[in-house]
């Protein structure tokens, strides 16, 4: 066992994901001495790319960006380090039979396609954007700000809820009215007040359910909906975007950063245990019994793993490990990748450039979603899941060799416990053949083109990732758990129990997706804990 020297590191943060490397970036960048550590031989965490079969290359968890900030963007020079973000094309949304909605950002080909389904619908979908967008641009606002606190009401506390108070009330009552009822809503709720048609209600639903343990009828998922779409690519607000190189590019660019203001990365360097001494973090120790010793801890794990897996229950006030034992967590997703020798056809999607460099949404009706839920919560997953399949080899050619190609399958609902027993080898390869199974139903000879899969259910994701029960949020997105409630209620600073340790994963605000915010955030926190000058931005009015 080796343990180093006290000064001899600033800040330890636990955990190579986007995060903790945009957090590490950020203390570097202001002149701290940092290390990261990461459990894998790999970075990245769930933004990641690997070649797991010969010429192609995976995202093999998340799979597509629409929150990264740009203010961070341009901060860390992401795009110096190689960072290439490209808006996400159309996607087509197919039914229970032969019904398919394809997505245009031409107004005037996307108003003529919902007009086939739906005039009504057509008519309304401004309205519905509109309203979307409002919602968004408030919580917007937020992303890089840190919570208040509204419990002790410091004089930045008293400060932070006037701004609150001033972007709220600027909506006009009727406004405030809807927007508090919003929260509250289910996905299903929501679109029934804009859209009569079934397939258009399930096709703008589905952001509602993705990576959530909810389903379309259930109360809070119309937030979730909206968590989704407040992001943007290339300043479009609401869009989605990939990355060229995959997902892995992100966090190969922010691993840059951090080397470029001098920190450091380390692989197959798991901790252990946060050490602790009067009740300050003080150091690690990692999985081979060596100590590192740093002025500040910082985790990027998950609150439920932070607070139950590395820390001694010793160490830690009355009441948090019960606060973490309680925290919501569920795993609800999962994810197939799949290599291709040619480009799949789909029935009844036109044949052209456009669309096929878009994705397919096999979302069915609004109660094959709720149905694929019901199953979720009686421990199985569905025989007719939620599918959402993206080929970023139709216009990226780093991914896969040429004339082949690698397709993104993202499914909801998946249980990281099952009814009739633990996880098998068989039952995953049992869940990957119904989701294929699923695909053939729309583009007959699909599996004749397959050449490699991989199919990762929660507990393949909990168990290489580190997201407890395979939650992709690192906790769930209700209306308990956001704000200055993530994670706990008194805690929603990035400042933990303990002196000295923080958080900066997506078990704080603003949670989920490939933001970065969350760890930028932190660092600011830190930074001005240590009375360090520092260039993380505190608004998002770049993108008004």
């Amino acid at each position: 066992m080796s343990v180093s020297s006290s000064p001899a590191l600033d800040a330890i943060v636990i955990g190579a994901g986007h995060n903790g490397l945009t957090n590490a970036a950020y203390l570097a960048k202001a002149g701290l001495k940092v290390v990261v550590l990461e459990k894998n031989d790999y970075i990245g965490g769930a933004a990641v790319s690997r070649e797991l079969h010969e010429g192609f290359t995976y995202s093999n968890c998340s799979y597509m960006c629409s929150m990264m900030r740009q203010a961070i963007h341009r901060d860390l020079n992401l795009s110096r380090h190689g960072l290439i973000l490209v808006p996400y094309l159309g996607t087509v949304n197919s039914g229970d039979g032969d019904e398919r909605l394809i997505s245009y950002h031409d107004e005037t080909a996307a108003y003529l396609e919902l007009k086939r389904h739906s005039p009504h619908d057509a008519d309304a979908m401004h309205r519905f954007q509109a309203d979307l967008t409002r919602y968004s641009q408030l919580i917007r606002k937020t992303l890089l700000r840190t919570p208040p606190d509204p419990a002790r009401l410091r004089p930045r506390d008293i400060s932070e809820l006037l701004f609150l108070a001033k972007q709220f009330w600027s909506m006009g009552e009727a406004q405030i009215y809807e927007y508090i009822r919003f929260f509250t809503m289910s996905a299903a709720e929501f679109l029934d007040d804009y859209f009569e048609n079934d397939l258009i209600k399930a096709a703008m639903a589905t952001p509602g359910i993705i990576g959530t343990a909810l389903g379309v009828c259930s109360p809070g998922s119309a937030y979730v909906l909206l968590h989704h779409v407040m992001g943007d690519v290339d300043g479009n607000i609401g869009a989605w975007g990939l990355a060229r190189g995959g997902m892995g590019a992100i966090s190969n660019a922010l691993a840059g950063a951090v080397r470029e203001h001098g920190g450091e990365i380390r692989t197959q360097a798991g901790v252990r245990q946060v050490l602790v001494k009067n009740r300050r973090a003080t150091g690690v120790v990692l999985d081979n019994g060596d100590q590192l010793s740093a002025r500040i801890v910082v985790s990027n794990l998950d609150a439920k793993r932070t607070f139950t897996r590395i820390m001694d229950a010793s160490d830690l006030p009355d009441g948090i490990r019960e606060k973490a034992d309680n925290f919501k967590i569920r795993g609800s997703s999962g994810k197939v990748n799949i290599a291709l020798s040619a480009l799949p056809k789909f029935t009844g999607v036109p044949d052209n450039p456009y669309v096929n460099r878009g994705g397919q949404a096999f979302s069915g009706s609004m109660e094959t979603l709720e149905r694929a839920y019901d199953c979720w919560k009686r421990g199985r997953w569905s025989d007719d899941p939620f599918v959402e399949s993206v080929i970023p080899s139709a216009w990226d050619p780093t991914v896969a060799p040429p004339g082949q190609h690698w397709m993104s399958n993202f499914i909801q609902y998946c249980p990281p416990q099952l009814a009739d027993g633990p996880w098998t080898a068989e039952k995953r390869d049992q869940f990957g053949q119904t989701v294929v199974n699923k695909i053939e139903r729309y583009s007959p000879g699909f599996k004749d083109l397959i050449l490699h899969m991989e199919v990762r259910t929660p507990h393949e994701i909990e168990q290489e990732i580190g997201l407890t029960e395979g939650n992709i949020f690192q906790g769930e997105l209700t209306l308990d758990q956001l704000f200055f409630n993530r994670p706990f209620p008194g805690y929603g600073q990035y400042r933990m129990p303990v002196r000295n340790l923080y958080m900066c994963g997506s078990s704080t605000h603003p949670g989920g997706g490939v933001s970065a915010t969350c760890g930028a955030n932190a660092a600011r926190e830190i930074l001005l804990d240590l009375r360090r000058p520092n260039s993380v931005p505190e608004d998002d009015f770049f993108d008004e």
